[in-house]
């Protein structure tokens, strides 16, 4: 059932696909509910399956697994619009490898519910999963309307060669520009979901309850999710120099009874990775300001949670994204001053901010911009159908979950309707004053002069 792709037979694939959408077939409803319902049965049934790729691509503890990716939220349809909602046509939807289940059945579900074909690339360096996905949804999907196509970088470029209505790539900025640059070629419009350096400010709090619970919550946005391997993921802490101590203690304590198997965080993906994740603590500076962990085992790919305390601002750690369970904590005299830190800044994803203080919420919506904004917790948006889920500037842009996914794959067509009752000449040549001052009204929107200026012409009619 899987979809081999050799030299050449991407284009007849591309076109079989292509030729199931212009049938209308994905357009009917029964046949969006029917392939809803297969990926309803497919995780379903599937279950353990999915649990066990997860954990060869990735290490993941089916729990993690459970909470992460299996547990898919699968848009309604919509009942009324003002607009006429279309399916685009064919999209292609290119997954990644940290969430590879969720972020392929997330955006395949919205595609079909907005009546698309789809042909889903996932990542190649996940091939457990993308296994599993190119052997079960052939089996509970339309098979000749929704693809799956394996293959590494040279495979995403063919695809990439030919004309797609829409295109979503879940990756880094480096493949992201090539994704674009291939995609001017015929003008298809892309979205892009992409990495970013998230912050997360940690005000002082009231009370050690409360300290203990955002140090949970910030142990689970960094290192219970995928080691860190995810772009909604914190990358570095921004906390007042007084409380620093505190935070570290506390977060130390915590690690230590969170992760007393090795097995309760996933591995770094691969050696290219890992490697490149040590190298970051290699700098002799950097190296001197870990307070906490930095043990690594190549052999198993597993690396220490690790805790550094204000690294130089221009060092590797700081200025790309870290991707793994390394953490920065830079201090600043006042919390407030990490606004200006923040706004110094590309726009990140996602911003995160554990605090009481009203004014200080205010500032960050105010006068920071990032994709999304969360206080006194972090990555739960990512699992909210009922707000937008997406980058800005260089973390990405377009943006789905919920009925945003249905919205990204439809066009939103505007149906006008008019009578052929009521006509209005002034709309036509010949041109006087008259006809110039009731357009003025109509533009002004100004109706309740318009019927007078109206009345008073049929009046003059009449005594005519």
């Amino acid at each position: 059932m899987e979809e081999k792709p050799q030299h050449g037979s991407l284009g007849g694939l591309v076109a079989g696909v292509r030729e199931e959408c212009e049938s209308g077939r994905t357009k009917e409803l029964e046949w969006r509910k029917a392939q809803l319902g297969g990926l309803i049965r497919m995780i379903t049934e599937e279950e353990d399956a999915i649990f066990d790729a997860l954990h060869d691509d990735l290490g993941k503890h089916r729990v993690e697994s459970f909470r992460d990716e299996v547990d898919v939220p699968l848009i309604s349809f919509p009942c009324n619009a003002r607009v006429v909602p279309e399916p685009i046509g064919v999209v292609l939807i290119f997954s990644c490898w940290n969430l590879p289940i969720g972020l392929a059945l997330e955006p395949l579900s919205g595609a079909i519910a907005a009546g698309n074909a789809v042909v889903l690339k996932p990542s190649e360096f996940a091939p457990s999963t993308a296994a599993f996905l190119a052997a079960n949804i052939p089996k509970y999907l339309d098979a000749k309307a929704v693809k799956v196509v394996q293959g590494g970088a040279e495979v995403g470029e063919e695809l990439m060669e030919h004309r797609w209505d829409k295109v979503l790539f879940t990756g880094n900025a480096r493949v992201g520009r090539i994704i674009m640059t291939k995609a001017a070629k015929h003008l298809t419009p892309v979205a892009l979901e992409l990495g970013s350096k998230c912050p997360c400010i940690v005000d002082c709090l009231d009370s050690k309850r409360e300290c203990q619970v955002a140090v949970n919550r910030i142990i689970g946005a960094k290192w219970s999710t995928c080691a860190g391997q995810a772009c909604v993921a914190i990358d570095y802490i921004l906390v007042e120099e007084q409380f620093a101590p505190f935070l570290i203690e506390l977060l130390k304590s915590t690690l230590k009874r969170f992760f007393t198997e090795p097995e309760y965080m996933a591995r770094i993906l691969n050696e290219k990775h890992f490697h490149r994740l040590t190298n970051l603590l290699e700098d002799d500076q950097v190296k001197s300001s870990i307070v906490h962990g930095g043990n690594a085992d190549p052999k198993t790919l597993w690396i220490e949670p690790t805790i550094v305390l204000n690294p130089p601002l221009d060092s590797d750690i700081m200025m790309e994204e870290i991707f793994g369970p390394l953490l920065p904590i830079i201090t600043v005299k006042k919390t407030e001053d990490c606004i200006a830190f923040l706004k110094s800044k590309p726009k990140p994803l996602a911003i995160y901010a554990f605090t009481n203080n009203e004014k200080l919420k205010q500032r960050i919506v105010a006068e920071t911009s990032s994709g999304s904004v969360l206080f006194n917790d972090a990555i739960v948006q990512y699992g909210l159908d009922s707000v937008p889920f997406g980058g800005i500037g260089e973390s990405g842009f377009g943006q789905y979950h919920g009925k945003y996914t249905f919205e990204l794959f439809s066009h939103r067509k505007a149906v006008v309707r008019r009578s052929l009752l009521v006509e209005f000449m002034f709309r036509y040549p010949p041109w006087d004053e008259y006809k110039m001052g009731m357009l003025r009204r109509v533009f002004r929107f100004d109706y309740v002069s318009l019927v007078l200026a109206l009345l008073a012409f049929w009046l003059l009619g009449i005594r005519r």
